[in-house]
């Protein structure tokens, strides 16, 4: 019963445009060796963003 009640809130929240990402960082496409180095790094907190 836990699982669905938790499915339901996570996919009503969704529907709602409730849950936005955090970004901690951008990196353009170039730096896509620094960009792999700071997630291994284990130093963001949120989501790392390679642009193109």
């Amino acid at each position: 019963m836990k699982s669905q009640n938790a499915r339901k809130y996570v996919f009503d929240n969704l529907v709602a445009g409730n849950f936005k990402p955090r970004i901690d960082k951008t990196f353009p496409f170039a730096q896509i060796v620094e960009a792999h180095r700071y997630m291994e790094s284990n130093a963001q907190i949120g989501k790392i963003v390679v642009t193109l």
